[in-house]
């Protein structure tokens, strides 16, 4: 009897041995996906975060043709009697929690091209950016996403570093022939012919038969 005991026993503790082994790889698997998904709306939440400082800048510049020097310009815009709000707030970065930004400064160092985060954590989404954030692509950190406005010397547009505009469209040939002449509906044109014949001469009055 005590040896079936023991063995029931042996048998009990390698089954809860064995519940304990399957409970940790199930926590540890359901740890992996909520670790993800938390990443994934945080990339989410910076790619919208980006792109509203982004659009701030640019609004910035196009209202006076020069960039903010801090962060705070683009929430109180000062040049003008009546303050202009670019942004809202001020938002965080939302890899790391806080508004620890890098900011990308101009060649001259006296305004802010745009911001970026300062996490050198990898990130998941790789692909699929849009065309403006076509430089994320296949970026080692999210410190490589640089959300920035770069103004033409015409204050009308804007691109990411790497990424020129294009030159204008050169304008349409003109005609080739130049326009005939027009006159009023229902007036023919004349016709001219390139050897024009004389017209007949006439007779003089006086040798014409009686």
């Amino acid at each position: 009897m005590r040896a079936i005991a023991s063995k029931d026993r042996g048998f009990t503790y390698i089954g809860l041995l064995f519940a304990v082994v399957v409970l940790g790889l199930m926590l540890t698997v359901i740890g992996r996906v909520w670790r993800t998904t938390v990443q994934r709306e945080r990339e989410a939440q910076l790619l919208w975060v980006g792109h509203a400082y982004r659009t701030a800048i640019a609004s910035y510049y196009a209202y006076g043709h020069r960039f903010p020097t801090t962060l705070q310009d683009l929430i109180t815009d000062e040049r003008s009697p009546v303050p202009k709000h670019h942004l809202r707030r001020l938002y965080p970065d939302p890899i790391t929690g806080v508004a620890d930004w890098t900011l990308i400064l101009t060649p001259n160092q006296t305004g802010i091209l745009g911001v970026a985060s300062s996490s050198q954590v990898a990130p998941i989404k790789r692909n699929g950016f849009d065309l403006i954030d076509a430089l994320f692509k296949g970026a080692e950190h999210y410190s490589d996403w640089k959300f920035v406005y770069t103004g033409n010397r015409w204050g009308v547009a804007g691109s990411v570093p790497g990424i020129p505009i294009g030159p204008p469209a050169p304008p349409a040939p003109p005609d080739s022939q130049p326009p005939g002449p027009t006159t009023a509906p229902g007036v023919p044109l004349p016709t001219l012919n390139d050897n024009p014949s004389p017209p007949p001469s006439r007779a003089p009055e006086n040798s014409r038969p009686n």
